[in-house]
């Protein structure tokens, strides 16, 4: 089920249960949820309503209006400053390759585990970054170098304190942050969208296939919709190889539109990408995939029932 349809059950559900004390939030689609808030984080909204806990997030947004008060506006499409993440879906201006990779090139990471490495990107300045899950699959301990300019030069730097933030196994998707404590702001991506393609156009990868840092390689977009073991993916002439992994798939105008993820080994120029889209959902979600150590290798995590439905001990 859609999220919107999911919402929109929800709130169907949740008027009953609430009543006219409840806080309501208005979806961009004209239809509301009805319950109580119970956590209003940056990028997304707690409510629960009744029977469940939604996580809401504020780009679907329009308005809040809590338990007595007036209705307040949400704008829908906050400025990058406060998301979690930069995204545009606007048709993108094409530019060259090379001045795209002197602009966004830091934003390329390498990610290293003491099994093999693989690569990634940060999505905004406080050092989180995607990557693929089977790059750091079943690995605690992971460094990322990061490529910075100084003095017109790019400096590596290596940070060993990175935290596995959630994951997705299912659609091969890690997001990881950098918590070292000297850690700088990063230079990010912006996200843009895979479904604004069209077959033939180009696009270009920057990774660290076979360990040889900030490789740039440029292709087509062969399809939009290879299906592999019940996935779709986007197919590249691109050349991909074993470092590529979780590195960006860039338009020709350096929005990120899919993550690198394997390629066809007995051929040449069959490389396949994560559409973008996949990783805006999951970003969105990312508490219902965050990272357990108590049980690592479930991508999902599982909130507690609203107190009014937790058993009670019986009088004996």
């Amino acid at each position: 089920m859609s999220l919107k349809k999911h919402l929109v059950f929800a709130a169907l559900l949740g008027c009953g249960a609430h009543g006219a004390l409840a806080d309501t939030v208005q979806l961009r689609d004209a239809s509301a949820i009805t319950g109580k808030i119970l956590a209003e984080k940056p990028d997304t909204l707690v409510v629960d309503v009744g029977y469940t806990v939604l996580l809401i997030p504020r780009a679907v947004i329009t308005s809040i209006t809590k338990s007595g008060a007036t209705a307040t506006a949400v704008n829908a499409e906050p400025s990058a400053d406060g998301q979690f993440y930069a995204a545009t879906t606007k048709p993108a201006v094409a530019r060259d390759v090379s001045s795209l990779v002197q602009q966004i090139g830091e934003a390329v990471v390498q990610v290293r585990t003491p099994e093999g490495l693989g690569s990634g990107f940060f999505i905004n300045a406080d050092g989180y970054l995607i990557t693929n899950f089977h790059v750091i699959e079943g690995e605690t301990e992971i460094s990322v170098e990061v490529y910075q300019e100084k003095n017109g030069q790019l400096d590596r730097e290596t940070y060993r304190q990175v935290k596995i933030v959630a994951i997705n196994k299912f659609h091969d998707l890690a997001l990881l942050h950098i918590e070292d404590k000297d850690a700088p702001k990063f230079k990010p991506v912006t996200l843009g969208s895979s479904d604004a393609l069209n077959v033939g156009d180009g696009v270009f990868a920057i990774g660290s296939p076979l360990g040889l840092e900030r490789t740039v390689t440029q292709g087509i977009l062969s399809t939009k919709t290879r299906q592999l073991e019940g996935e779709l993916y986007l197919q590249t002439s691109t050349q991909i190889n074993p470092g590529n992994s979780g590195g960006p798939l860039f338009n020709l105008a350096g929005e990120v539109v899919g993550v690198t993820n394997m390629k066809i080994t007995f051929g040449e120029g069959l490389g396949f990408a994560i559409p973008v889209e996949l990783v805006k959902s999951f970003l969105d979600h990312r508490d219902a995939f965050a990272y357990s150590t108590d049980n690592p290798n479930n991508p999902f995590r599982y909130l507690d029932p609203p107190s009014r439905t937790k058993t009670k001990p019986t009088d004996k």
